[in-house]
């Protein structure tokens, strides 16, 4: 097994959570916010997945990687980011918007850290270093897909 094969699911499981709630956060003052939402989440699950995936398998391939791993590689990544962005929209479909926002919100951020702080632990860095890191710029992303949302839906 490779050195590389327990990482496999980080890169697709830190993406999906940035970007959903980057899609969340900016869609939610949008009109028919959850329409809205549901559909960029389901549509970047493919689209930016596919994307994402084939980006990691290119380059896994330029740098000689094994066959075999750079095809694990790809389904895993693509895999996790779905699965991910599915669970987004199931909370999202099936509780209010603002309750669904804040449980995603929390959820999300706290499955960051969790990636963040074994991460760190197997670099042997420290890991509240690595988690405040992490969490600075998602919450970072957050706030600015709110603000942006929130100001193109006032000007268009």
């Amino acid at each position: 097994m490779s050195k590389h094969h327990s990482y496999r699911y980080i890169f697709g499981m830190t993406a999906a959570i940035i970007t959903n709630l980057g899609l969340i956060a900016g869609l939610y003052f949008s009109s028919d916010a959850k329409t809205n939402i549901i559909g960029s989440i389901l549509i970047i699950a493919l689209a930016d997945n596919i994307s994402d995936s084939l980006s990691i398998h290119i380059y896994q391939e330029s740098e000689r990687f094994e066959a075999k791993e750079v095809w694990i590689s790809t389904f895993s990544n693509f895999m996790v980011r779905l699965l991910v962005s599915l669970f987004f929209v199931l909370i999202v479909v099936f509780l209010p918007l603002l309750i669904a926002s804040i449980i995603l919100i929390v959820f999300g951020l706290l499955l960051l850290s969790f990636i963040s702080y074994i991460v760190a632990k197997r670099r042997g860095m420290n890991p509240y270093v690595s988690i405040a890191e992490h969490l600075v710029i998602a919450i970072l992303v957050v706030v600015v897909s709110r603000f942006l949302g929130e100001w193109i839906t006032t000007q268009f």
